[in-house]
């Protein structure tokens, strides 16, 4: 391998520029600091994206309320308002200390999108927020539906059939199809989801019965996206989701910033350079965690810290953003093999609309085994009685990796957090697995269990 060239230098020129890379090869847990983090006054001056476009998302989920309360009854205790909720898991945070023999600074808590209505994963966020503004965007071009209305109406046969004459379709590795193609269907959409070999047989045969077309590939999640995205080239009638380039399935992702904000304020948790905000994303192509995080950062500004986390085999941002190759180079062209229980992040080669984007913003990325993954699902279980797919635990390491990594003690130094980080939030983002059905979710546990 190493007299393969990639991007014109051999493999070993690349290691030899960015470390990094053989911690990544080996398949080592490791950290990186982001060397280009800048101020956010600073980063936001450059950045295309502002609170506006935040904010008519926002909006834009909030007229869809009544509709979610017709078309998913499991919403109506919500005000159809899709969210998750927020909660402190000091158990968990004491198990953490002394099987890892440290003290973990601020409170841990968690954000559980694991437990979002309709799809069960941060997914709902997103990939919902695109279909419904694809959706809306139909409805008004043929004059049934105004900003003014009741949106439950979507809910009714003519706008099923408005719809029925539309498609939609995405490549996923399974959360994304799930939410997506779950969303279509009730609307009244065709809709097909091109899923990787990584997806659960019980996401397929979900998507299957709700009467979506799932095509299947035995290759890895770029190709499922590949495929997709030749489907719908050549049907002006069919809308592709684009989950490594698309800007508004960043914006509807990104909301979630300013519901956290509520969420905090209800607890009286406090934000700013007295008490910081670090928040731990599970990262696949990057689209969920770079909106969450983007919200975040136009949030609370320099007050919230935000790392991705991947899985091992499946780094794929890191790899991007260390090198500044972002799409231009994957974990294939290093001869890893993508491979990881965390199917939503087995993804080899990162979003460059993201990488771009979130360069200036981000506070770094780390890696963990799926052993990690499954150990941590089942003292979630043990301590806090919280079941979670396994890809929803990479950020449950975040914290550990703040206090014993020296690239993250680092950056606490550089950005003068050392006396502010004991006042402090550590948030862990838990992306999936309310959904999960209950004998798999027992596979995973005795997994854990046993390491």
């Amino acid at each position: 391998m190493n007299d393969t060239l990639i991007l014109g230098k051999t493999a070993d020129a690349w290691k030899q520029e960015f470390p990094i890379i053989e911690d990544i090869c080996a398949l080592r847990e490791t950290c990186w600091r982001n060397p280009q983090k800048e101020t956010f006054s600073k980063a936001f001056s450059q950045c295309p994206l502002s609170l506006v476009d935040v904010e008519d998302a926002s909006r834009r989920l909030e007229r869809f309320a009544a509709f979610f309360m017709a078309a998913f009854p499991e919403t109506v205790p919500m005000q159809g308002i899709l969210e998750s909720p927020l909660q402190a898991i000091p158990n968990m945070q004491k198990a953490l200390e002394q099987e890892e023999e440290i003290t973990l600074p601020g409170t841990l808590m968690i954000k559980l999108d694991s437990h979002l209505p309709i799809s069960g994963s941060i997914k709902a966020r997103g990939g919902i927020y695109e279909v419904l503004k694809t959706a809306e965007d139909i409805a008004f071009q043929a004059g049934m539906l105004k900003e003014s209305d009741d949106y439950s109406i979507l809910a009714s046969p003519p706008f099923q059939e408005l719809f029925s004459r539309y498609a939609i379709c995405v490549g996923s590795t399974g959360n994304l199809g799930l939410s997506i193609g779950i969303i279509s269907a009730r609307l009244g959409f065709r809709v097909t989801v091109h899923m990787s070999a990584d997806a659960r047989q019980w996401k397929k045969d979900m998507l299957r019965s709700k009467g979506v077309t799932v095509m299947e590939y035995a290759s890895d999640y770029s190709i499922a996206v590949e495929k997709g995205r030749k489907s719908a080239e050549h049907d002006p009638y069919c809308h592709f989701v684009d989950d490594e380039n698309s800007k508004t399935l960043f914006l509807g992702y990104s909301v979630a910033a300013l519901r956290l904000k509520n969420q905090l304020e209800q607890q009286k948790i406090p934000v700013d350079q007295e008490h910081p905000l670090f928040v731990y994303l599970p990262c696949g192509v990057g689209g969920g965690p770079g909106g969450v995080a983007f919200g975040l950062k136009l949030v609370f500004g320099d007050a919230v810290h935000c790392f991705f986390a991947e899985p091992t085999h499946s780094c794929c941002m890191m790899l991007g953003m260390a090198t500044g190759e972002n799409s231009r180079i994957s974990v294939q062209d290093f001869g890893i093999d993508n491979r990881t229980v965390a199917d939503g992040l087995a993804v080899g080669r990162a979003s460059g609309f993201v990488g771009g984007l979130m360069r200036p913003f981000m506070s770094g990325c780390y890696s963990l085994s799926d052993e990690r993954m499954y150990h941590m699902l089942a003292k979630l279980a043990d301590t806090e009685n919280l079941y979670l797919e396994p890809s929803a635990l990479a950020g449950m390491y975040g914290p550990v990796q703040l206090v014993k990594t020296p690239a993250f003690r680092e950056y606490l130094e550089i950005e003068h957090l050392l006396p502010a980080v004991s006042q402090g939030t550590q948030l862990v983002w838990a992306t999936g697995g309310s959904m999960v059905p209950k004998e798999e979710m027992e596979r995973y546990y005795r997994k854990g269990a046993s390491l």
